[in-house]
């Protein structure tokens, strides 16, 4: 495979620094993974209207119960009203795209990005193999770099990026924070901990490219995983590619442009003892199409302690530094994150 003018290409150089995944031997022993991504059925998730929470005491109920129960079945839904105009996230869109659309080789430098400098990310660097590997690009910033640049930085590209970002996180945000109090509140707490707990200066915004693929469907755009926070809030474009698993098997998840969709994390599933799910995921990739999505984290800081808030407890308690880097550690060992089961009691 030919690699095309690195210096001014946008794309990472996944060819050349995987070459030795890209033999027909590795391919043809993926091929039968490769057709199971297809093989798999296109659904609607729970589609929740959010404005409910706005109307009387029965809407507001309804709602309330219709958030717990996705989380309980599903781990994944879509909100609409959600907060966060189209306009708002056509323009992130924009001005994403046009980020992403820079040299890959003055992406990797921390030259003329400004805020985002250090932030970029591409591939698997611990990949042994072709199903380790993950066919995708992103940019991933603290919410307090993005939220504390005071008028943003002197470059008017960035600073039009740094603006629409501190909206579409700072709503995206509060949309987390929001949900996890109606679940707390579901599962009988009251309680201020995930205002205590999950900060700017430890929850964080990724903006993802997924560059067409040449050798799809062998390849992930992202490898199968679940997410290690409590709540994740995401937008994509219109090119679908998340898949997610739904009575043991891969379903489809099709693309709403007036949707976000919101998905519980690990964290979630240890503090309401397995209640809500934290449900394995993918992106698959493209062979002529590129695809876009930004993401926002709900984490904690690392010194948090998770525990179950009903018991019997299901999961002894960890600090959040020690789940981060037992997986880590599981990566670096085996090529794939194994998560919450190492913290059963």
């Amino acid at each position: 495979m030919m690699i095309m003018g690195m210096e001014s290409s946008p794309d990472p150089p996944f060819n050349e620094t995987y070459k030795n995944f890209f033999n027909n031997n590795n391919i043809g022993r993926s091929t039968k993974s490769a057709y199971d991504l297809f093989e798999v059925d296109e659904c609607e998730l729970p589609l929740i209207d959010l404005n409910k929470l706005n109307m009387g005491e029965m809407e507001r109920e309804e709602c309330k119960k219709e958030i717990e129960k996705a989380s309980r079945e599903w781990g994944f839904f879509q909100v609409v009203n959600h907060g966060i105009s189209r306009e708002i996230l056509e323009k992130m869109r924009f001005e994403q795209v046009k980020m992403f659309k820079r040299p890959f080789q003055e992406k990797i430098k921390d030259n003329n990005l400004n805020f985002l400098a250090g932030s970029y990310r591409w591939g698997t660097p611990s990949a042994t193999c072709l199903t380790q590997l993950s066919w995708s690009e992103a940019f991933h910033v603290p919410l307090d770099i993005i939220s504390g640049l005071q008028g943003g930085p002197s470059n008017s590209n960035s600073n039009t990026l740094s603006s629409i970002m501190e909206k579409c996180a700072t709503t995206m945000s509060e949309l987390a924070h929001k949900l996890a109090e109606i679940l707390a509140e579901k599962m009988g707490h009251k309680s201020s901990f995930f205002r205590e707990t999950c900060l700017p200066t430890t929850c964080y915004l990724r903006m993802n490219r997924y560059p067409p693929c040449p050798i799809s469907p062998q390849v992930f755009g992202l490898m199968p995983h679940t997410d290690s926070d409590f709540i994740t809030v995401l937008h994509q474009d219109e090119i679908g590619g998340l898949q997610l698993v739904k009575d043991a098997k891969w379903i489809s998840v099709k693309p709403n442009p007036d949707a976000l969709i919101i998905n519980i994390g690990d964290l979630f599933q240890a503090w309401s003892n397995g209640t809500y799910k934290s449900v394995k995921h993918r992106v698959v990739t493209n062979m002529l199409k590129e695809r876009f999505s930004i993401a926002f984290f709900m984490c904690p800081s690392y010194d948090t302690v998770v525990q179950s808030c009903v018991g019997p407890a299901i999961y002894r308690s960890f600090s959040f530094r020690e789940y981060r880097d037992q997986v880590q550690d599981d990566v670096k060992k085996f090529g794939h994150k194994i998560g919450l089961p190492r913290f059963l009691v």
